[in-house]
């Protein structure tokens, strides 16, 4: 059996979908369904249910995938280390990443690792949080970067960065000119927040009940970009991280005031699945993030206090 083939077989249960897997690997949807029948055909057992809605892996097929998955997964391993013995790196690193993330930081490094290892490829995706968990565990990304990250049998966590959250409103709003906030002071005010199934907003939360303050909440949304744009338009001051703001601070579209008192942060981490080596060039990258993880790094708050 060809390595490819059994890739192929991985990517179709990773990304649920033979089409999806299809495109991850150059080929057509019917190759990659083909190649799958012949895997079967030569095992003589059927892998995958294809008579359910979503296709579900038959018990052989579950059996088959977690051996798979750690020998595609060494096997590509091996290849970029040995390579990287005698020639620039230039293997492929797999990041998912949540949007805010995405946008303020990661493109930045992504730019500086192809500039320093041109052959290398980065392959980035934005993701909701719990996707990219899963993206980890089932081997579809080498690292993952959310916020609050949360440690796990089956993820690691490296702590990243801390990023400090500031009160942020249109240039209109009452609370415009101030240079700084207390959270008290935020009692009764209309506010745009995150949805409440997001790790964020439960933060937010505690943070605000600590402060005697009930939330005032008109407006909810599930990503950052989406809140700017709400408080822009004065429906609402919003707590967000200060580098996830600073092109609209630049812009002059909105304001960002300090909050006084208690230090509110959103911790950043980087997950990889738990006992994974890392290929020479997914190491590199994770090695480089680590290393320029800039002037909100995890730690640095307490230096700089």
């Amino acid at each position: 059996m060809h390595v490819k083939a059994l890739k192929v077989f991985c990517d179709v249960v990773g990304r649920r979908s033979f089409s999806r897997a299809a495109a991850e690997n150059d080929m057509s949807q019917s190759g990659a369904s083909q190649m799958v029948h012949h895997l079967e055909e030569h095992l003589g057992v059927r892998l995958i249910d294809r008579s359910k809605r979503p296709f579900v892996l038959t018990p052989e097929g579950e059996v088959f995938y977690e051996g798979c998955r750690r020998l595609v997964e060494q096997y590509y391993t091996l290849e970029d280390n040995v390579r990287a013995m005698h020639q620039d790196v230039e293997g492929l690193v797999r990041v998912a990443s949540i949007y805010s993330v995405g946008l303020s930081h990661i493109d930045r490094f992504r730019r500086c690792f192809l500039q320093k290892f041109p052959q290398a490829k980065v392959q980035l995706e934005y993701h909701h949080p719990s996707r990219i968990y899963d993206l980890v565990r089932e081997d579809q990304v080498d690292l993952g970067l959310v916020s609050y990250p949360q440690k796990s049998r089956t993820i690691d966590v490296s702590p990243w960065r801390e990023e400090p959250m500031v009160l942020t409103c249109a240039p209109e709003h009452a609370l415009a000119t101030r240079t700084s906030v207390e959270l008290s002071e935020l009692a009764n005010l209309e506010m745009v927040g995150f949805n409440p199934d997001l790790r964020i907003r439960r933060k937010i939360d505690q943070a605000l009940e600590a402060a005697g303050v009930e939330c005032c909440v008109t407006l909810e949304f599930d990503n950052i970009e989406s809140i700017k744009r709400a408080v822009e338009i004065n429906a609402g001051v919003a707590l967000l991280p200060a580098p996830t703001v600073e092109r609209e601070i630049a812009a002059g579209t909105l304001v960002a005031i300090p909050i006084k008192g208690k230090k509110l942060v959103r911790p950043l981490g980087i997950i990889r699945r738990h006992g994974r080596e890392l290929g020479d060039t997914a190491r590199r990258f994770f090695e480089m993030l680590q290393e320029d993880a800039g002037p909100h790094r995890a730690g640095e708050r307490a230096k700089a206090s």
